[in-house]
């Protein structure tokens, strides 16, 4: 019988990971204290030396990676390594770069590779003072950190900024020596054989989320509707100014598993009923089944076309009438396959006093988008819409690139 990691696994505290990286020294990230996850070695780029670069390949064996932020890899030109990103948590790599000249020659040793990390946070680094590629492999964070992606690229931007040491890190990947992943009973005796502090990103998004609040509880009214009555909740984001909004029937109790579902806005399809999506369906049949529970909650996010605006998506439905697929059209246009976050939603769920779900999706990623937010997803409730000759190719399309839960009848 396994241990409960809660008694086995003791993490340190946020604020005294913050005083190590301040101070310089590594620090290991995982995801949750309760899963056997991986971890990493991370550190901020402004204090990276040569040491330790050694001490984290050595011990790490993972690749060499220096999470930046959106704006700096604008500043450096650096253009995503794929343009198409198909790996399952979207890791933001740019392409690999190596500092040139400043007594650098292979760039693979710890010095080199030391000073690229380093040139990355620098201010006076200019886009002409990179080679690429190189053998340093920069990621890029999205902005809003772990609030909006917990991923452990955000949870190093997140720590170095909370530590005063810019906006840039290293991180490498923990392996054991035989060339398996260290799980939390490996990381945990890494930790203590090195006297390095061990914190979660789940402990992070929590530090943050006490912290700071990036959306605003703007207005509530009372909203009679054809699938039901509600309560209409419109939220603020404090940092873009973006609008959100929330369908809210019934209370529940603190730890109650509440019938939710996310869900983007389509113009085309919530509003206009087109066909060529399942959109609209799926948010009216939401309301029905909420309407009939008597209590649950619509997150209505302002993310149109996954993310890309409606400008944007009907560019897209172009591409799609000459022959592209939706992911094609998107990729064709320049952005990922989804370019969603589910941080903002996560937020405006804790506003109103949801903690676990009966999450109402198709979407496997939405599940892992929301669940590492202090919210628990107790059970997975498909919203199928029988598909039609305008959205079935689309639908397939979901299905076998994006992964969605879909079981589809051939027409």
């Amino acid at each position: 019988m396994k241990k409960n990691k809660k008694t086995e696994f003791k993490l340190n505290s946020i604020e005294d990971a913050i005083l190590d990286i301040k101070s310089g020294k590594i620090v290991i990230v995982v995801d949750d204290a309760n899963r056997e996850n991986e971890g990493d070695f991370i550190a901020s780029a402004q204090n990276v030396t040569p040491e330790i670069i050694n001490f984290m390949t050595i011990h790490g064996r993972g690749l060499v990676c220096a999470p930046i932020t959106e704006e700096r890899a604008k500043e450096l030109e650096l253009p995503m390594m794929a343009a198409k990103n198909t790996s399952f948590h979207s890791t933001s790599f740019t392409v690999s770069v190596d500092l040139l000249g400043h007594g650098c020659t292979t760039g693979i040793s710890a010095h080199d590779r030391a000073k690229t990390v380093q040139a990355l946070v620098d201010s006076s680094t200019k886009p002409h003072d990179l080679g690429r590629p190189g053998h340093i492999f920069p990621l890029q964070a999205m902005n809003g950190g772990v609030l909006r992606r917990v991923g452990h690229t955000e949870a190093v931007v997140d720590l170095v900024r909370l530590a005063g040491m810019g906006s840039a890190g290293v991180l490498v990947e923990i392996m054991n020596k035989d060339g398996t992943m260290a799980r939390l009973p490996e990381l945990f005796k890494i930790a203590k054989k090195f006297n390095l502090k061990i914190i979660s990103i789940g402990d992070l998004i929590s530090f943050r989320l006490k912290n700071e609040v990036l959306i605003k509880r703007e207005v509530q009214v009372k909203l009679p509707a054809e699938w039901g009555d509600f309560d209409l909740y419109a939220y603020s984001r404090k940092d873009t100014g973006e609008e959100h909004l929330a369908l809210v029937k019934g209370t529940w109790e603190k730890d109650e598993p509440i019938l939710v579902r996310v869900h983007s806005s389509c113009i085309t399809g919530d509003i206009f009923g087109s066909l060529r999506c399942d959109c609209g369906p799926q948010l009216h049949m939401a309301m029905e089944m909420i309407n009939t529970l008597g209590k649950g909650v619509i997150v209505y996010m302002n993310q149109e076309g996954r993310g890309i605006g409606l400008l944007n998506k009907l560019k897209s439905y172009k591409l799609q009438e000459q022959g592209f697929d939706t992911v094609d059209a998107n990729l064709k246009l320049g952005f990922k396959m989804d370019e969603r976050d589910y941080g903002i939603g996560a937020q405006i769920l804790r506003d109103l006093g949801v903690s676990k779900m009966r999450l109402m999706t198709n979407n496997p990623k939405k599940r892992a988008g929301l669940a590492g937010y202090g919210l628990e997803i107790v059970e997975n409730i498909p919203i199928e819409i029988k598909s039609n000759k305008h959205n079935h190719s689309y639908l397939t399309t979901k299905r076998n690139k994006m992964g969605h839960i879909l079981n589809l009848d051939e027409l």
